[in-house]
């Protein structure tokens, strides 16, 4: 299943260290972010358990960057 959120991230690099580790999470299968849309992409696993793959990806994306946000999940 694809997901398309709209994101704040305040640096093209922490998207692109969120996007690294996001590929470490499991449930989901591909992930990109455009720093400047504010949007991220989610490809997830078809088995994923969506909004607890989405909480783990908000605390590691917390860590790299504390003000990241996920809108409307």
């Amino acid at each position: 299943m694809k997901q398309t959120y709209r994101i704040t991230v305040d640096c093209a690099n922490c998207a692109n260290q969120i996007e690294h580790e996001a590929a470490k999470i499991d449930g989901i299968l591909s992930l990109s972010i455009s720093f400047l849309t504010g949007r991220m992409k989610v490809t997830f696993a078809e088995e994923a358990e969506v909004e607890a793959v989405l909480g783990e990806l908000l605390r590691v994306a917390r860590r790299i960057e504390p003000d990241f946000e996920i809108h409307g999940y």
